[in-house]
This record gives structure tokens, sequence and C-alpha cells, in this order.
């Protein structure tokens, strides 16, 4: 480390963000080189610069500084980011693995845009909205909601009708047999 750089990290090392920008600019590539030899994606590389770069700024008064250089901790830490993203994939991995696979739809309901049906709630009655709401949406018995509702369960059921048909007449007749079909669930 030459004499400006020392100086530039004494006066990071007082918090002198300037100083440690003239740092960065020193060591990162250094420190990115090292990154791209343990990390194989060049996102996870320049995430895993930014949090060395991180926590040297965090940690600048406790950096041990070797033959006047910050360089030997920058590597050390950046090998142990590395280590760190490496593991965050792999138990990211493993969850995905462990999700159920995603089956492809027949382009029924399911390929509704979700504001196509906030939209088509929104022309129900409020009574219509807050049965699809309570039934539904939120999987309620008819029972349930008639009680919330304060109705019988009679009106529940046939309001719970009229808000499906009205549903299936706004998103035509492919969606209609679809909608029909539920009990439960939108």
């Amino acid at each position: 480390m030459n004499e400006d750089d020392s100086d530039a990290w004494a006066r990071a090392v007082a918090g002198d963000g300037e100083a440690f920008g003239v740092v960065f600019d020193r060591f990162a590539p250094r420190v990115q080189r090292h990154l791209h030899r343990l990390l194989q994606s060049t996102q996870d590389v320049e995430d895993a610069l930014a949090i060395v770069f991180l926590e040297a700024w965090r940690k600048r008064a406790t950096v041990r500084v070797v033959d006047g250089s910050p360089v030997p901790w920058l590597l050390v830490t950046a090998t142990n980011v590395a280590n760190n993203v490496r593991r965050s994939g792999r138990r990211y991995q493993a969850l995905l693995d462990r999700l159920p696979p995603v089956l492809p739809t027949d382009g029924g309901f399911d390929a509704v845009e979700e504001s196509e049906v906030v939209a088509a709630m929104r022309l129900l009655s409020i009574a219509d909205q807050q049965v699809l709401t309570l039934c539904v949406l939120e999987e309620w018995s008819e029972r349930e909601a008639a009680a919330a509702l304060q109705v019988r369960p009679g009106t529940v059921k046939s309001r719970l009708h009229r808000a499906k048909r009205r549903l299936a007449d706004r998103f035509g007749a492919m969606t209609a047999g679809s909608l029909e079909g539920i009990s439960h669930g939108l």
C-alpha cells in the first residue's frame, strides 16, 4: 500500500466517506477478482463485493491492517461472504426442491388476471361481494357466513349462486364452466 492509500485508509477510519471511496476504488477490483474465483454468478459477485465493503465501512475502526494495507482483511472477509452466499444458495435450492411442481393450467379460470376479477367483483352489489368474500375467498361455510351477515343460510346460498353467475357472465362461457363448479376458492 502506498503512502496515499495509507492516508486514505486513515481518513476513512476517521469517518471520511470520500476517503473510503478512494479505498474502494483502489481495492475493489482486486477483491472482485477474488470473488469471481469463489462464486459462479456475476450477480452474486456484485452482491458479495458490496457486502465486503459495507462490512469494511462498519468495522473500519477494528479492521486489522497488515503492513499498512487492509487488503488481507478484505480478502478474508470476501472469502467468508462468498461462503455465506454459497450456503444461502444451497438452502434456497433445497427449499425449491421441496416445493411441489407447478402444473400447467388448462387456460380456464386460472388464466384470468386477478385485476379483472377484482374489477368484476366491484360491479356486484355489496351483499354479493360480502358473500363471495366470506364463502369463496375466506372459505367459510354457508352457515358461518349466514351467522356473520345475520341472514339465513338459504339467503347466503342464493346470493352466492347469483354472484358466481354474474362473475361467470363477465368472463364468458369458458370461465363460466370453471366458476359453476367451484364451491370454495376462486
